[in-house]
């Protein structure tokens, strides 16, 4: 058990993340490799559901593209992703959002969370 500790620690990336949650909608700059070329992909869209624990969470985002839902699952801890940026956070009452499949158009909206910071004094 201890190995296996200690190979996951070897290939943690320690890189510290935004906090988001279901229904925010954020940008992932996901670095793609192309033959011996690299390059930087923004990929933005709503956060459906965070699944797993420890170095092992992963987070599905969904976006629209050309009238087409696409979905794609990325492990927080990967070392190809440069960047998350929370553009908006969602209001919603569940986590896993799964309707969001069937709705298109207005329906398909989520409200936004109004987030108030507490001022240091």
């Amino acid at each position: 058990m201890d190995l296996i500790k200690v190979a996951e620690q070897a290939f943690a990336t320690n890189k510290q993340h935004p906090q988001f949650f279901p229904g925010d909608t954020i940008t992932v700059a996901y670095r793609i490799k192309e033959g011996n070329k690299e390059r930087i992909q923004q990929y933005r869209g709503v956060v459906i559901k965070i699944t797993g624990e420890g170095e092992k969470k992963r987070f599905t985002v969904r976006k629209i593209s050309d009238n087409i839902g696409v979905e794609r699952i990325f492990p927080l801890e990967s070392p190809f992703i440069d960047s998350i940026v929370i553009n908006k956070h969602g209001k919603v009452r569940r986590a896993k959002l799964y309707y969001l499949r069937g709705l298109t158009g207005k329906k398909a909206r989520i409200k936004e969370r109004r987030i108030i910071k507490k001022e240091e004094a």
